[in-house]
């Protein structure tokens, strides 16, 4: 909770729902999204194509959560990293190269030769993806009010989830083709330059705290504007809101079962790779309509009662999550249609979440901190996700994927779920202690 907000009212307040904040603003998400839909290129190709790299390489399963956890872990670190390099340039440009420009060593990964070439190559294009999500995230919190941050957070993640849709059936097809893996990587790391490039010349980044009402884009900087401190990343440390979210992010198992969902249906279901890769569509297009709708309407409950409502929104989806997980893989269906129908019922759940968390964390931490609370978030996350999927691919490995996933899928999001409810008591007075904040740097900036 921030130190410099003692003084705390009922709840926290909710701006309008209005248009003020920088025009263009959708535009500019459309930008960030595009960008998030083609910055986990390396990892939409080793989920989809897996099989055909495992033959090829001459791979164990372990193989697959070795992959998908070292890029995690390398999050870990260089997330937090990205965000104090964007203190120091400006944030687009640095997002740019991240997020975008890094794509050539995703490329390079097509180059690999070996298990140990492709699992540095594949390190090092993870290293620059890090610093996509907390830097998006942090842009996003400047363009949007409170009134309106889960309606954009699921419009940027849907947007995200359209750039899976397309690749992955298309991907699919590169899996009877041979080196067809190699092509898959070519084709992604090419994708992420040219949304890059397009991030560079065309968003407009319109400074930290833009979107706050007590602030707004005309305030003197000196108000508006905050330089990252060690002292100031203490304080948020000491933030319970955030410190909860992590914990929930620690324990959720929801991406597992979409790093290993394909390989699940050609080892434990008998579906062919190409076959099994064509799921992506219908889970895409379910991602998408539950992400936007589900934002509209966690944005109107949050109106009703902003002391509880996303949060109230956040527990129900998380268990409806672990519901359909259990039905989806701890049942063996005959026909696969039932599959296609039940893992589009599982994403859109799971949709929902990018508009209830993250506008949460944008609420309860002051808008300088946003971007370093989002990296501390996705870098807990990664962690987990990285210890995660390394059990699973051993698990997988001694006693099928069917038993790794009910445990570290349906068993570790239920208490990722049953930790949200610590939030009833930290979000009310953390978001109202920035708003307070807010309120006193808005008076400051009035004698100014």
């Amino acid at each position: 909770m921030p130190t410099e907000a003692d003084s705390l009212s009922p709840s926290p307040s909710i701006p309008a729902d209005t248009d003020r904040p920088a025009p263009g603003r959708w535009r500019q998400v459309s930008l960030l999204g595009g960008l998030l839909s083609v910055d986990n290129g390396e990892s939409s190709v080793v989920s989809v194509l897996f099989p055909a790299l495992r033959t090829a390489l001459g791979l164990p399963l372990a193989a697959l959560g070795a992959l998908t956890s070292v890029s995690k872990l390398v999050a870990v670190f260089l997330g937090p990293l990205w965000v104090l390099v964007a203190q120091r340039y400006p944030r687009k440009t640095v997002l740019a190269v991240c997020s975008g420009l890094w794509g050539v060593w995703t490329m390079a990964c097509g180059l690999a030769q070996n298990y140990v070439q492709l699992l540095l190559l594949f390190t090092i294009a993870a290293a620059g993806v890090a610093g996509g999500g907390p830097l998006a995230n942090g842009l996003l919190a400047d363009l949007f009010d409170d009134g309106t941050r889960g309606r954009a957070s699921s419009y940027l993640y849907g947007l995200a989830a359209i750039g899976v849709g397309v690749s992955g059936p298309l991907l699919g097809q590169l899996a009877d083709t041979e080196d067809g893996w190699r092509y898959g990587f070519f084709a992604a790391g090419a994708l992420q330059v040219v949304a890059g490039t397009l991030v560079l010349l065309f968003l407009r980044d319109p400074g930290v705290g833009a979107a706050e009402p007590q602030l707004g884009a005309n305030t003197h900087p000196s108000v508006r504007e905050r330089d990252l401190t060690w002292a100031r990343i203490r304080e948020l440390l000491r933030n319970r809101t955030l410190l909860v979210i992590c914990g929930q992010r620690l324990f959720t198992g929801q991406f597992v079962l979409l790093a290993f969902g394909v390989t699940f249906l050609v080892e434990e279901r008998g579906f062919s790779n190409a076959a099994a890769s064509t799921i992506t569509l219908p889970v895409a297009v379910a991602y998408i309509a539950g992400t936007l709708l589900g934002g509209v309407v966690t944005d109107r409950l949050h109106r009703r009662n902003p002391r509880t409502g996303r949060i109230r929104v956040m527990q129900c989806v998380l268990f409806a999550y672990v519901a359909m997980a259990a039905v989806t893989t701890q049942i063996a269906w005959s026909s696969p249609a039932v599959y296609f129908l039940l893992f589009a019922l599982v994403a859109a759940v799971q949709s929902a979440l990018p508009g209830i968390n993250r506008p949460l964390m944008m609420a309860a931490v002051l808008p300088e901190l946003r971007s370093a609370a989002f990296a501390l978030m996705l870098s807990v996350e990664a962690a987990g996700w990285a210890v995660t999927t390394l059990c699973v691919g051993f698990i997988g490995d001694a006693f099928g994927l069917r038993t790794a996933f009910l445990w570290f899928v349906v068993v570790l999001t239920s208490i990722g779920a049953l930790l949200i409810t610590l939030l009833y008591r930290t979000y009310p007075r953390d978001a109202a202690a920035v708003q307070a904040a807010l309120d006193r740097r808005s008076a400051t900036a009035a004698t100014l």
